[in-house]
C-alpha cells in the first residue's frame, strides 16, 4: 500500500559503535526519503566515529574500524542531513528507543540545533510487535514473504522497513494510512526525551519515567530533592534529557518569581 503522506517520510536506519546512546557514536546512516507523490530518494553513508568500535557490534554489522578511516565524521555530513530531514516525519525498526534518541545526541554533539521532537515518527517494530511479536528478519517474511538478505547493514535494513510498513498497511485494515495515527500508535509512552527518562502522565504533566521517582512530577522532585537535579546532570544521561530537565528546572524558577 501507497502510504498516504502529508510531509516527506524519512525511513532510516543506523550502525554504530554500541549500544549506548549516551557513549556510543553512528558509524553508518542510510535513510529512503519516501515524498506525498510517492517518490523516492536514497542515501547510504559511512561515518568516522572517533573513537573504537566494540568488537560485540562489528560481530553483528560487519562493519570495521580500519573500514571508517577515510570516512567523514559526522560533524561534517550532519548540516547536509539536517537539509536533507527539514520537513520531514521519521521511520525505523527499533527507532524510538534507539536510533532517533541516538540521532539526536549526535546533533546535539555537532551544537546543531535540529529539534526532532517537532516532527512524527513511526517505529515499524512498535507495529510489529503489538500484532505479531518478532523481529525484523521475521517480520520482512511475514509481511513480505522473502527472505532478508544482508541484514544488520544499513542500507538493507532501512529496505526492509519501508516494505515491511507498507505491508503492514495492507494487512491491518484497522491501521489507518496516516502518519499521525501510526505516530501515535507506535509510542509506548508519551516521552519528553528520546529515552523515556521524562514522560507525560495521563494529565499531560512530565514525572519521571524510571528510578526512586518514577511517577513523580518533575517539577515537585527538583523542588523537593534539588541534588536530583545535580545528580541526573553529572551522570550518564542523554544530553537531550540534560536539556529537558534544565528547561524545567528554569520554568520552575520563573514560576517562583
Amino acid at each position: 500500500m501507497r502510504l498516504n503522506l502529508k510531509n516527506p517520510l524519512i525511513i532510516f536506519d543506523l550502525e554504530t559503535t554500541g549500544m549506548n546512546v549516551v557513549t556510543d557514536r553512528v558509524i553508518e546512516i542510510s535513510y529512503l526519503k519516501v515524498y506525498p507523490d510517492g517518490r523516492e530518494e536514497s542515501k547510504t553513508m559511512k561515518v568516522n566515529p572517533e573513537m573504537p568500535i566494540n568488537p560485540a557490534a562489528t560481530a553483528v554489522h560487519g562493519v570495521t574500524n580500519e573500514d571508517l578511516k577515510d570516512a567523514p565524521t559526522f560533524k561534517e555530513i550532519a548540516q547536509n542531513l539536517v537539509v536533507s530531514f527539514e520537513g520531514c516525519d521519521f521511520a525505523g525498526y527499533n527507532s524510538n528507543r534507539f536510533d532517533l534518541p541516538l540521532l539526536a545526541e549526535e546533533f546535539l554533539r555537532c551544537e546543531i540545533d535540529f529539534d526532532l521532537k517537532k516532527r512524527k515518527f513511526i517505529d515499524v517494530q512498535v507495529i510489529f510487535h503489538k500484532m505479531e511479536q518478532r523481529t525484523l528478519g521475521a517480520a520482512y517474511k511475514f509481511y513480505c514473504s522473502k527472505d532478508l538478505e544482508n541484514a544488520h547493514t544499513a542500507e538493507a535494513d532501512t529496505r526492509a522497513t519501508y516494505e515491511v510498513l507498507q505491508s503492514q498497511l495492507d494487512k491491518y485494515k484497522d491501521l489507518e494510512n496516516d502518519i499521525d495515527k501510526l505516530s501515535e500508535f507506535s509510542a509506548q509512552t508519551k516521552n519528553v526525551d528520546f529515552v523515556g527518562r521524562v514522560i507525560l502522565n495521563e494529565k499531560n504533566i512530565e514525572v519521571f519515567g524510571f528510578g526512586k521517582y518514577k511517577g513523580v512530577s518533575v517539577e515537585e522532585v527538583f523542588d523537593k530533592d534539588p541534588a536530583y537535579y545535580s545528580w541526573m546532570m553529572n551522570n550518564e544521561f542523554p544530553l537531550y534529557t540534560k536539556n529537558v530537565l534544565t528547561a524545567i528546572k528554569l520554568r520552575g524558577f520563573n514560576k517562583k518569581k
